[in-house]
């Protein structure tokens, strides 16, 4: 059965016609273009295709699309302002938080989705708040070190 929902992604009213099995990370990717939101697990155990839906961090792999209908979705693409990388984004690349880059998205939005509810957390919170990201470089110390470096430049 197909339903027709329509959402705001990236700032861009979107309306699509979706079946009900459709998940969000799939109508991200297949329909809409959006290659950010990484599917690493289908289970929603790596955090690869992290999002922001109405400003919470949400792993696109486990939100059917029909629950989204009137929600407004960020991806990894709609984060920089114009050819300005997100501040998180500039973190990362500047202390080297990525290695092969498949989890690079989604740390990125949950790293932002984790200053906005606390603004200066120690690494201790930083490395509890991407309890739910993994890593296959191991590359967490960087990752820490870039999330807490753009804490403290915000502050």
């Amino acid at each position: 059965m197909s339903h027709q929902i329509s959402l705001t992604v990236n700032g861009q009213a979107v309306t699509e016609t979706v079946e009900a099995r459709t998940l969000l990370v799939d109508l991200l990717r297949e329909r809409l273009g959006l290659t950010g939101a990484h599917v690493g697990c289908d289970t929603s155990q790596c955090g690869a295709c992290v999002v922001h839906v109405n400003g919470r961090a949400v792993t696109s792999c486990a939100v059917l699309a029909v629950q989204l209908d009137g929600c407004q979705v960020v991806t990894i693409e709609g984060i920089a302002m114009g050819d300005t990388p997100h501040p998180m984004q500039a973190a990362f690349h500047e202390h080297h938080g990525l290695q092969c880059g498949f989890c690079t998205p989604g740390m990125v939005m949950s790293a932002i989705a984790l200053l906005n509810h606390n603004p200066h957390p120690s690494e201790r919170q930083i490395r509890a708040g991407l309890a739910g990201n993994l890593c296959r470089c191991t590359g967490y110390h960087n990752i820490v070190k870039a999330i807490a470096a753009c804490a403290a430049q915000a502050s």
